[in-house]
């Protein structure tokens, strides 16, 4: 998933300072070299080989590479297995688990250096004040935002909560630990229950949600169990929603207010630019939506 194909995953940040020219290439990848005892490279490339990342008026895209180095799992175990044997066939009565590990240890330094590096690429377009990346993996974002405050640009994550100053409010069965995330936003997905523009898909559906006693996921037609549930005080985590005529899906990661699984429909484009254009602003119809839903339900918010 990304910004430029498939169903998107995309999360929202405050981006501040952002100068006119961000200088990308100071921190650009670089690739490991055979046989370097580097074991992780990360930095960003362009969305095109020798494309500017500059594409309009204070709009910038980007994608950050992470390449890291580390042996095949199943070549280890079967590497320890052979070593294992090997200390055995000298004499061993038993080979204890502080020697497993030291060998397991050196198992996985003997096969790393025949390991090519696993490449991760995360998409993302800083749009005025915004930041759009294309993941909802808390590791992700923290990579992304940490190369981009390298770059002097702080971000810091947008909810409309936050955008609005309200005060997050307290759960009896859910606790909030993330920066930026709220109990408002489980408040908010249960009160989108019933209404006509942002809907719980009926037949297909797929919800997270937290009781007393667990954490529990619906799928198929979901309404009828997601109703008691909520009658009883459940808190909603995620619900898969419709909207849009015709419909679009999504995911709805309530806490965080990030969207994962955002089906597009779009237009065919000479140029790869004017495509993710009419994505970006698709994805921005849908936040859009979300926000001003939020502001419409905000006083509800605050009464179970």
């Amino acid at each position: 998933m990304g910004l430029l194909s498939g169903s998107v995953a995309i999360s929202r940040f405050t981006v501040a300072p952002v100068p006119e020219e961000i200088d990308f290439d100071s921190q650009a990848f670089r690739e490991i070299e055979a046989g370097s005892e580097i074991r992780e490279s990360i930095g960003f490339v362009p969305f095109e080989p020798e494309a500017p990342y500059q594409a309009g008026e204070r709009r910038w895209f980007f994608r950050v590479r992470i390449d890291k180095v580390s042996p095949d799992p199943t070549a280890v175990q079967e590497r320890v297995k052979e070593m294992v044997k090997a200390e055995l066939d000298q004499g061993a009565d038993f080979v204890g688990p502080k020697k497993r590990k030291k060998l397991r240890e050196m198992a996985e330094e003997e096969l790393i250096f025949e390991a090519n590096p696993r490449t991760k690429i995360i998409e993302g377009c800083i749009d005025g004040q915004i930041l759009y990346v294309g993941s909802t993996a808390k590791a992700y974002l923290g990579r992304v935002t940490e190369m981009l405050r390298r770059l002097g640009i702080i971000a810091e994550f947008k909810t409309p909560w936050i955008d609005r100053g309200d005060q997050d409010i307290e759960s009896p069965i859910l606790e909030i630990y993330e920066p930026g995330e709220a109990v408002l936003g489980a408040r908010f997905l249960r009160a989108l229950l019933g209404d006509r523009e942002i809907i719980f898909e009926p037949e297909s559906g797929f919800v997270r949600l937290r009781t007393e006693d667990a954490r529990i996921t619906l799928g198929g037609a979901v309404l009828k169990d997601l109703h008691r549930y909520v009658e009883r005080g459940a808190e909603l985590l995620s619900a898969k929603m419709l909207v849009g005529d015709p419909p679009s899906s999504f995911r709805l990661e309530a806490t965080s207010f990030r969207v994962a699984g955002l089906k597009i429909e779009t237009s065919k484009h000479d140029h790869w630019t004017e495509l993710l254009d009419e994505r970006l602003e698709k994805i921005n119809e849908v936040f859009e939506l979300l926000d001003k839903k939020y502001d419409e339900l905000a006083p509800r918010l605050f009464h179970v």
